[in-house]
Protein backbone atom coordinates (compact mmCIF):
# COMPACT_ATOMS: atom_id res chain seq x y z
CA UNK A 1 0.00 0.00 0.00
CA UNK A 2 1.23 3.52 -0.85
CA UNK A 3 0.11 7.14 -0.60
CA UNK A 4 1.27 8.68 -3.87
CA UNK A 5 3.78 10.94 -2.08
CA UNK A 6 7.06 10.43 -3.91
CA UNK A 7 10.02 9.87 -1.58
CA UNK A 8 12.77 9.91 -4.17
CA UNK A 9 13.55 10.08 -7.87
CA UNK A 10 15.61 7.14 -9.08
CA UNK A 11 16.86 6.00 -12.43
CA UNK A 12 16.70 2.76 -14.38
CA UNK A 13 20.33 2.23 -15.34
CA UNK A 14 20.17 -1.22 -16.92
CA UNK A 15 17.56 -3.54 -18.42
CA UNK A 16 18.24 -7.25 -18.88
CA UNK A 17 15.99 -9.73 -20.67
CA UNK A 18 14.96 -12.75 -18.59
CA UNK A 19 14.30 -14.80 -21.70
CA UNK A 20 14.60 -14.87 -25.47
CA UNK A 21 11.05 -13.81 -26.35
CA UNK A 22 8.41 -11.25 -25.40
CA UNK A 23 6.74 -13.82 -23.16
CA UNK A 24 9.59 -13.32 -20.68
CA UNK A 25 10.00 -10.38 -18.35
CA UNK A 26 12.99 -8.19 -17.59
CA UNK A 27 15.35 -7.49 -14.72
CA UNK A 28 15.83 -3.81 -13.98
CA UNK A 29 18.79 -2.32 -12.15
CA UNK A 30 17.89 0.97 -10.50
CA UNK A 31 19.93 3.69 -8.87
CA UNK A 32 18.32 5.41 -5.88
CA UNK A 33 19.26 8.64 -4.08
CA UNK A 34 22.06 8.35 -1.53
CA UNK A 35 20.81 6.75 1.69
CA UNK A 36 17.42 5.85 0.20
CA UNK A 37 17.94 2.11 0.64
CA UNK A 38 19.15 2.30 4.25
CA UNK A 39 15.85 0.99 5.65
CA UNK A 40 14.92 -1.27 2.73
CA UNK A 41 15.20 -5.06 3.01
CA UNK A 42 15.12 -7.82 0.44
CA UNK A 43 11.55 -8.53 -0.59
CA UNK A 44 10.32 -5.06 0.35
CA UNK A 45 7.83 -3.35 -1.95
CA UNK A 46 8.83 -0.19 -3.81
CA UNK A 47 6.58 1.58 -6.30
CA UNK A 48 8.24 2.52 -9.58
CA UNK A 49 6.25 5.14 -11.47
CA UNK A 50 3.22 3.89 -9.57
CA UNK A 51 3.74 0.16 -10.14
CA UNK A 52 4.38 -1.95 -7.04
CA UNK A 53 7.55 -4.04 -7.42
CA UNK A 54 9.71 -6.23 -5.15
CA UNK A 55 13.35 -5.51 -4.37
CA UNK A 56 15.24 -8.70 -5.32
CA UNK A 57 18.83 -7.55 -4.65
CA UNK A 58 20.29 -4.61 -2.75
CA UNK A 59 23.64 -2.84 -3.00
CA UNK A 60 23.42 -0.04 -0.43
CA UNK A 61 27.04 1.00 -1.02
CA UNK A 62 26.29 1.74 -4.67
CA UNK A 63 22.70 2.91 -3.93
CA UNK A 64 21.39 0.29 -6.32
CA UNK A 65 18.72 -2.41 -6.29
CA UNK A 66 17.10 -4.74 -8.79
CA UNK A 67 13.54 -5.82 -9.50
CA UNK A 68 12.13 -8.48 -11.82
CA UNK A 69 9.16 -7.32 -13.85
CA UNK A 70 6.94 -9.83 -15.63
CA UNK A 71 5.82 -9.65 -19.25
CA UNK A 72 2.27 -9.01 -17.99
CA UNK A 73 3.40 -6.01 -15.94
CA UNK A 74 5.42 -4.66 -18.85
CA UNK A 75 2.31 -4.93 -21.05
CA UNK A 76 0.16 -3.03 -18.55
CA UNK A 77 2.60 -0.22 -17.71
CA UNK A 78 4.81 2.31 -19.43
CA UNK A 79 8.26 3.70 -18.73
CA UNK A 80 9.61 0.54 -17.10
CA UNK A 81 11.31 -1.11 -20.06
CA UNK A 82 14.19 1.30 -20.78
CA UNK A 83 16.74 3.44 -18.91
CA UNK A 84 15.43 6.71 -17.53
CA UNK A 85 14.12 8.51 -14.43
CA UNK A 86 11.39 6.97 -12.27
CA UNK A 87 9.40 8.07 -9.25
CA UNK A 88 10.09 5.98 -6.14
CA UNK A 89 7.90 5.38 -3.11
CA UNK A 90 8.49 2.86 -0.33
CA UNK A 91 5.53 0.90 1.00
CA UNK A 92 3.36 2.63 3.61
CA UNK A 93 3.91 1.79 7.28
CA UNK A 94 1.01 1.65 9.73
CA UNK A 95 2.22 4.73 11.63
CA UNK A 96 2.99 6.89 8.56
CA UNK A 97 1.05 9.97 7.53
CA UNK A 98 -1.42 9.44 4.69
CA UNK A 99 -0.37 12.59 2.86
CA UNK A 100 -1.86 11.74 -0.52
CA UNK A 101 -4.59 9.11 -0.90
CA UNK A 102 -4.75 5.33 -0.64
CA UNK A 103 -2.75 3.91 -3.55
CA UNK A 104 -2.47 0.19 -4.28
CA UNK A 105 0.41 0.32 -6.74
CA UNK A 106 -1.69 -1.42 -9.43
CA UNK A 107 -1.76 0.41 -12.76
CA UNK A 108 -5.29 0.59 -14.20
CA UNK A 109 -4.46 2.09 -17.57
CA UNK A 110 -2.03 4.14 -19.62
CA UNK A 111 -2.75 7.76 -20.41
CA UNK A 112 -1.22 10.15 -22.91
CA UNK A 113 -0.07 13.69 -22.10
CA UNK A 114 -1.95 16.20 -24.24
CA UNK A 115 -0.46 19.36 -22.79
CA UNK A 116 2.19 20.18 -20.21
CA UNK A 117 3.19 23.80 -19.83
CA UNK A 118 3.77 26.47 -17.23
CA UNK A 119 0.81 28.71 -16.40
CA UNK A 120 1.68 31.43 -13.93
CA UNK A 121 3.72 29.95 -11.08
CA UNK A 122 2.30 26.45 -11.61
CA UNK A 123 2.12 23.87 -14.38
CA UNK A 124 -0.90 22.64 -16.30
CA UNK A 125 -0.91 18.92 -17.04
CA UNK A 126 -3.63 17.59 -19.36
CA UNK A 127 -3.89 13.84 -19.83
CA UNK A 128 -6.10 11.77 -22.11
CA UNK A 129 -7.23 8.69 -20.16
CA UNK A 130 -8.72 5.56 -21.75
CA UNK A 131 -12.51 5.41 -22.06
CA UNK A 132 -12.57 2.50 -19.63
CA UNK A 133 -11.36 4.80 -16.82
CA UNK A 134 -13.62 7.76 -17.60
CA UNK A 135 -16.34 6.80 -15.10
CA UNK A 136 -13.81 6.79 -12.26
CA UNK A 137 -12.55 10.33 -12.88
CA UNK A 138 -14.31 13.19 -11.15
CA UNK A 139 -13.84 16.89 -10.46
CA UNK A 140 -11.69 17.27 -7.30
CA UNK A 141 -11.23 13.50 -7.20
CA UNK A 142 -7.88 11.76 -6.79
CA UNK A 143 -5.76 10.18 -9.52
CA UNK A 144 -2.28 8.66 -9.44
CA UNK A 145 -0.04 9.66 -12.35
CA UNK A 146 3.27 7.78 -12.54
CA UNK A 147 2.90 7.12 -8.83
CA UNK A 148 2.12 10.72 -7.84
CA UNK A 149 -1.11 11.47 -5.95
CA UNK A 150 -2.81 14.38 -7.73
CA UNK A 151 -6.16 16.19 -7.74
CA UNK A 152 -8.28 16.36 -10.88
CA UNK A 153 -9.29 19.96 -11.58
CA UNK A 154 -11.38 19.36 -14.68
CA UNK A 155 -12.72 16.42 -16.69
CA UNK A 156 -14.12 16.35 -20.20
CA UNK A 157 -15.43 13.30 -22.03
CA UNK A 158 -14.20 13.24 -25.62
CA UNK A 159 -14.44 10.74 -28.44
CA UNK A 160 -11.04 9.22 -27.65
CA UNK A 161 -11.60 8.89 -23.90
CA UNK A 162 -11.59 11.30 -20.97
CA UNK A 163 -9.39 14.37 -20.85
CA UNK A 164 -8.45 15.57 -17.36
CA UNK A 165 -6.63 18.69 -16.28
CA UNK A 166 -4.31 18.75 -13.28
CA UNK A 167 -2.47 21.63 -11.64
CA UNK A 168 1.11 20.96 -10.50
CA UNK A 169 2.86 23.23 -8.03
CA UNK A 170 6.59 23.89 -8.62
CA UNK A 171 7.56 21.62 -5.72
CA UNK A 172 5.92 18.62 -7.42
CA UNK A 173 7.60 19.35 -10.74
CA UNK A 174 11.01 19.79 -9.09
CA UNK A 175 10.85 16.76 -6.78
CA UNK A 176 9.33 14.10 -9.04
CA UNK A 177 10.03 12.76 -12.50
CA UNK A 178 6.87 14.47 -13.81
CA UNK A 179 9.02 17.43 -14.83
CA UNK A 180 10.39 15.38 -17.73
CA UNK A 181 6.95 14.90 -19.30
CA UNK A 182 5.99 16.44 -22.63
CA UNK A 183 3.06 16.27 -25.03
CA UNK A 184 2.85 12.70 -26.26
CA UNK A 185 4.42 11.15 -23.15
CA UNK A 186 2.69 8.02 -21.87
CA UNK A 187 1.93 7.78 -18.15
CA UNK A 188 0.74 5.12 -15.71
CA UNK A 189 -2.68 5.82 -14.19
CA UNK A 190 -4.28 4.36 -11.07
CA UNK A 191 -7.81 5.36 -10.16
CA UNK A 192 -8.98 6.10 -6.63
CA UNK A 193 -9.43 2.85 -4.71
CA UNK A 194 -12.74 4.05 -3.25
CA UNK A 195 -14.17 4.43 -6.76
CA UNK A 196 -13.66 0.70 -7.35
CA UNK A 197 -15.83 -0.21 -4.37
CA UNK A 198 -18.49 2.34 -5.25
CA UNK A 199 -18.80 0.80 -8.72
CA UNK A 200 -18.99 -2.69 -7.24
CA UNK A 201 -21.74 -1.68 -4.82
CA UNK A 202 -23.74 -0.05 -7.59
CA UNK A 203 -23.48 -3.23 -9.67
CA UNK A 204 -24.44 -5.54 -6.79
CA UNK A 205 -27.14 -8.08 -7.59
CA UNK A 206 -30.36 -7.01 -5.79
CA UNK A 207 -31.24 -10.71 -5.47
CA UNK A 208 -28.27 -11.18 -3.15
CA UNK A 209 -28.60 -8.84 -0.15
CA UNK A 210 -25.57 -7.20 1.46
CA UNK A 211 -24.57 -8.14 5.04
CA UNK A 212 -26.16 -4.91 6.29
CA UNK A 213 -29.52 -5.74 4.69
CA UNK A 214 -29.33 -9.29 6.05
CA UNK A 215 -28.81 -7.97 9.59
CA UNK A 216 -31.71 -5.52 9.15
CA UNK A 217 -33.98 -8.30 7.94
CA UNK A 218 -33.11 -10.51 10.91
CA UNK A 219 -33.64 -7.64 13.34
CA UNK A 220 -37.09 -6.92 11.94
CA UNK A 221 -38.04 -10.57 12.25
CA UNK A 222 -37.28 -10.63 15.98
CA UNK A 223 -40.44 -10.81 18.19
Amino acid sequence: MFTGIITGVGRIVAVHDLGSSSSFGKRLTLEAPAGYLADVGLGDSIALNGACMTATTLDTAQHRFTIDISAESLDKTTGLDAPGPVNLEKALRAHDRLGGHIVAGHVDGIGSVVRFEQVGESWLLQILAPKSLAKYLAYKGSITVNGVSLTVNQVADVAEGCEMSINLIPHTVENTALGSLAAGSRVNLEIDLIARYVERMLQADPQHPTPHSIVSTVAKAQP
